[in-house]
């Protein structure tokens, strides 16, 4: 999946796409509190191919923005 770069419509790099992706899904771990979402559940969600689904949610999961549970459902890391 690519993007579209804000300069112009032009394709955006990979780098471009994958951080307006984890921008977008961490809009919606933020604007719903409690989600949970397979990476199964996110690629339907986020209409992405499986693997850029599993990038962007190990992204946010590296940075220490979700955790992934047991079970392999991903959700936000509680705010103390």
């Amino acid at each position: 999946m690519t993007g579209l770069d804000s300069r112009g419509g032009e394709p955006a790099g990979r780098d471009d796409s994958l951080a307006l992706l984890c921008h977008r899904a961490r809009s919606e771990f933020l604007e719903m509190p409690g989600l949970r979402l397979t990476s199964a559940q996110a690629t339907r969600l986020w209409a992405l191919d499986r693997a850029t689904c599993e990038r962007v949610l190990d992204a946010l999961a590296a940075a220490g923005f979700l955790l992934k549970d047991t079970a392999g459902a991903y959700l936000r890391v509680p705010v103390v």
